[in-house]
């Protein structure tokens, strides 16, 4: 390789391993999550349904903030991942550790097989596709009542410790203390992606996909890759809540759970991962103090706050989601297409 090709790569490379560094507020963000077991005891089931909903929007996140996809049917997987967590758990192993795994590989392998409907159109048309491959899972669900329950849900669930040891309590603290690691891993791994020369190829491809292609980026395999990871984020979100309730309802595939799903990514920031945490823990808290304060209007106030975001704060809050400038992430991507080309 030349030196003219080297002084950029190192440039980008050292400006991804900046990135990459662990911020405090990070660290204080985990540390406080990881307190609420001691300080809220008593909140322990409300904090449950925060980790559930966190580790859901950070998926939506993925291919939503990183890749520009935007989904109205992400709930597809969601539900999917519930019901296959629920039914295994019924009819094969009731270990949850065990559910996740295989809720995450079938909803993993659902994104797969949809990743390709997504890949072509604008955004418009990805967001009927992906709408109405939600309402046909829905459907299914639905119609297979001997299966899946129908309207009634699927009810007869039942769950053994976790790894054989830790069993969930009344009070619902261990509950959390599993949602809650499950949460911190994914993020984690997550993060690990988006903090990769992969990660920063995604942005570059929701910049600008031709310009990445002709870079030798290959836009299609990296949105299949993206798709398939969220989908399984989301089957696993999905198995947590049929683990800490026991119950699927055919809510877990409704369209409201898309819907608020991607007003939490909105609320807490689209494209810097840790949104989806924020923006979970910010609804939460307004929905159950607006619900208690206007019981009959909460859903106005919370509409009021999401105009107020989007029309006032739009362009701060996409200062906070960029982790590296756009040059540098073109940068790499032209050091790395240079690299091939030189191989």
């Amino acid at each position: 390789m030349s030196g003219d090709n080297m002084n950029p790569g190192r440039e980008a490379i050292a400006l991804l391993q900046r990135s990459g560094r662990w911020q405090i507020w990070e660290v204080a963000l985990w540390l406080a999550a990881i307190a609420m077991i001691f300080i809220l005891p008593s909140k322990s089931l409300i904090l449950t349904e925060i980790a559930i909903l966190a580790l859901f929007a950070v998926s939506l996140d993925l291919i939503l903030g990183y890749a520009g996809i935007v989904s109205l049917g992400h709930a597809a997987f969601f539900g999917l991942g519930a019901y296959v967590a629920g039914l295994f758990a019924k009819h094969c192993f009731s270990e949850p550790v065990t559910g996740l795994l295989v809720a995450g590989l079938a909803s993993g392998a659902f994104g797969f097989a949809t990743s390709f409907l997504v890949l072509r159109g604008s955004d418009l048309t990805r967001l009927m596709t992906t709408f109405g491959v939600a309402m046909m899972l829905a459907e299914v669900a639905n119609q297979v009542a001997w299966l899946t329950g129908g309207a009634n849900g699927l009810s007869g669930v039942m769950i053994t410790p976790i790894l054989g040891v830790f069993e969930f309590d009344l009070w619902g603290r261990n509950a959390y203390i599993y949602a809650l690691v499950v949460l911190m891993v994914l993020t984690l791994v997550a993060r690990r992606i988006v903090h990769s020369p992969f990660g920063l190829s995604l942005k570059a491809i929701k910049r600008n996909p031709m310009r990445a292609s002709m870079l030798g980026v290959s836009p299609t395999r990296r949105i299949v890759v993206i798709y398939t990871i969220a989908a399984a984020y989301a089957g696993i979100a999905g198995a947590l809540l049929t683990h800490t309730t026991s119950f699927v309802s055919p809510d877990v595939l409704a369209f409201s759970r898309s819907a608020d799903v991607l007003l939490v990514l909105v609320i807490g920031g689209v494209g810097y991962l840790y949104g989806g945490v924020l923006g979970a823990v910010l609804f939460s808290v307004l929905r159950d103090w607006l619900s208690v304060v206007t019981p009959q209007y909460w859903m106005f106030w919370i509409g009021l706050i999401l105009v107020i975001i989007v029309l006032v704060g739009r362009e701060r809050v996409s200062r906070w989601q960029t982790f590296l400038p756009g040059s540098a992430v073109s940068r790499l991507v032209n050091v790395r297409a240079a690299v091939g080309k030189n191989k």
